[in-house]
């Protein structure tokens, strides 16, 4: 498993980790044991946040990481209508508590809202100086956001931000991700396959991703995942509700393209135009 620097939180992690969006709809077995999975296969990057199943995602994680929480970069995020300096607080607590640790690796807030961003990252620096967080990072940020919060905290502080980003969904190449990496942020891509419109087999995208995918012994799925992660500042969190779908997913995080594998990509899927980045 190919791993990334997370930022400025210094740490090295899977470039393909598990998101956890919708997992508690899944059958608690399955998807304790798909989280599990992942991790034996090295995806040891696992994201949630405390709207997810209104806490019931983060109780699955805590069970799925129970004994092993040593192996995990743990993400989670505050709600914007939490993130008030005390709220932000009182909302980490929550969630730990719910993922059964003593901390997080990374804390976001999980999009821009309300309360004044320097209340929330005041709260952040609350948390880390606490012990209960090692990093934070922000979710669903454009470049105006992104330099609002830079103004507050000051450089080498934002860990991340976490955005949508799939083959038919690349706004961010535009301008967030070269302001991203323009200051050491990483950029994680939330929603890899997109929301029931992955290139089908027959379309012009489906039948470039099909030839890459036989040609390094791989489906076409891993080769989007290789895709979006193509990067050292990029990572990406799929969600797996089944044991063979992590393992499908883990097995990406070893592809290699080639510049003429992400050219035809590139060609066949281009990025559009640029437009107000979409947010989840």
């Amino acid at each position: 498993m190919e791993q990334h620097r997370f930022g400025a939180s210094g740490r090295q992690t899977s470039v393909v980790g598990q998101g956890t969006w919708y997992i508690e709809r899944a059958e608690r077995k399955a998807a304790v044991a798909a989280l599990r999975k992942g991790l034996d296969l090295g995806m040891t990057h696992i994201d949630t946040a405390e709207m997810y199943g209104s806490g019931r995602a983060e109780e699955v994680v805590g069970e799925a990481i129970a004994g092993r929480r040593d192996e995990v970069f743990l993400v989670s995020k505050v709600l914007p209508n939490n993130a008030s300096r005390r709220g932000t607080v009182a909302a980490c607590e929550h969630s730990l508590k719910r993922l059964k640790t003593d901390h997080l690796d990374c804390y976001l807030l999980h999009w821009r809202g309300g309360e004044p961003l320097a209340d929330t990252i005041a709260a952040f620096g609350e948390l880390r100086k606490a012990g209960k967080i090692r990093s934070w990072g922000v979710s669903n940020f454009d470049v105006s956001d992104l330099e609002e919060a830079l103004a507050v905290a000051g450089d080498g502080q934002i860990a991340c931000n976490q955005v949508l980003y799939h083959l038919k969904e690349r706004a961010i190449e535009h301008a967030v991700l070269p302001w991203c990496e323009a200051h050491g942020i990483a950029v994680v891509g939330y929603s890899p396959f997109g929301h029931d419109d992955f290139p089908p087999k027959q379309s012009a995208g489906g039948r470039v991703l099909e030839e890459i995918a036989a040609a390094h012994h791989a489906t076409a799925r891993q080769v989007a995942l290789a895709f979006l992660v193509r990067r050292p500042s990029l990572l990406t969190i799929p969600k797996a509700s089944s044991v063979e779908h992590a393992a499908e997913n883990a097995d990406a995080g070893s592809l290699r393209l080639s510049e003429a594998d992400i050219a035809k990509i590139d060609a066949a899927l281009p990025r559009g135009r640029s437009r107000v980045l979409p947010m989840l």
